[in-house]
């Protein structure tokens, strides 16, 4: 399954990674480990965030994607299923609504 997984770094641990030069060091560990799709360094809400594609084949492998951030940046970490629009078609909207209204 495929799922939009944003990481919002606090300013605190990911400044200090900045000032001693690890930064990169770090961010190519855990994208050379959790292997996202594609990953994408933007802002939200006044943080540096990351948005990661990435394929989740079971609950299991959360921690696996999430705790690199959590250990390294203290991050937040939050998924979200993506669906492409065959997925939405084979969902079956149209029986749910009959079923449901």
């Amino acid at each position: 399954m495929k799922v939009l997984m944003n990481v919002r770094f606090p300013h605190q641990p990911f400044n200090a990674a900045v000032k001693d030069g690890s930064v990169g060091a770090k961010l190519n560990r855990i994208l050379e480990a959790t292997k996202p799709e594609a990953v994408y360094f933007t802002e939200l809400t006044g943080q540096r965030t990351a948005v990661l594609i990435v394929d989740l084949p079971d609950a299991s492998k959360i921690p696996a994607l999430a705790e690199p951030w959590f250990l390294n940046f203290e991050a937040d970490v939050e998924f979200r299923i993506a669906m492409t629009p065959d997925d939405l078609k084979r969902a079956g909207l149209d029986q749910l609504g009959k079923q449901w209204c």
